[in-house]
């Protein structure tokens, strides 16, 4: 059929090559992020071209080394913020920010692309000294991670001081069910990997515009670096 495309072609069952390509390929990447979360690496996901439209790199808490951090501050370079799931927040009595500050610039505000914000305290580990450094930071998050696997063995407040400069992320109470961000979608990967509800996020910025790196320049960098991709329709339809 020199010329011409051939299209995708009709299978028995009503379905066609083309599609069913495209499901697979799309499972196939999804079970890929997942395995990358339990082997400690950083996965990339963007969260839709109608909500905040911005590509995550999100590593599992508990695999945030020193060299991590670095990643995070030089590939992404947005905020480096440590999601949590709602029932681990609350047994660490951790707010929304918005909830514990009585002041008025947090009223009358309409975010462009959610209800709400899912941010919560800021925190350093006890035994960091400033808190900022790749070192600390790690340290900070690595303990968060940890926490957050046995809540019930974490005295929070004796382990963390706030503020701090480890952002936490407070997820939502029926997680893609109800809020549809990065906060939601990590967690959500974390459930399905069967790790802990902790996940790092950080937004993957454009250095040469300041704006939030493009699906394709992100997809690009994922194939430099042999990382996991995701849309946030993807995780939306095996995690809802």
């Amino acid at each position: 059929m020199t010329g011409h495309h051939a299209g995708p072609q009709s299978n028995a069952d009503g379905t066609t090559t083309g599609s069913n390509s495209n499901a697979t390929a799309a499972a196939n990447s999804f079970e890929r992020a997942l395995e990358s979360l339990r082997a400690g690496e950083p996965i990339l996901v963007h969260d839709a071209a109608d909500r905040e439209g911005e590509t995550d790199l999100i590593y599992h808490a508990d695999a945030v080394t020193p060299e991590a951090v670095a990643r995070l501050r030089n590939d992404a370079g947005g905020l480096v913020c440590v999601a949590l799931g709602h029932e681990i927040a609350e047994a660490f009595d951790l707010p929304f920010y918005s909830d514990a500050i009585d002041h008025p610039a947090t009223d009358d505000h309409e975010l462009g692309y959610d209800e709400r914000s899912s941010f919560s305290l800021t925190v350093n580990h006890r035994d960091t000294y400033t808190g900022i450094t790749d070192d600390d930071r790690s340290r900070t998050v690595r303990a968060l991670g940890a926490a957050a696997g046995t809540p019930e063995e974490t005295d929070f407040a004796a382990e963390f001081r706030v503020p701090g400069h480890v952002h936490l992320l407070k997820g939502a109470p029926d997680l893609l069910a109800q809020r549809e961000g990065h906060t939601e979608l990590g967690l959500a990967l974390a459930n399905a990997a069967d790790l802990s509800p902790a996940v790092v996020v950080c937004e993957m910025l454009d250095d040469e515009t300041g704006a939030a790196l493009s699906p394709t320049d992100a997809r690009a960098y994922a194939d430099r670096h042999g990382f996991a991709y995701l849309e946030g329709s993807e995780v939306l339809e095996r995690c809802r």
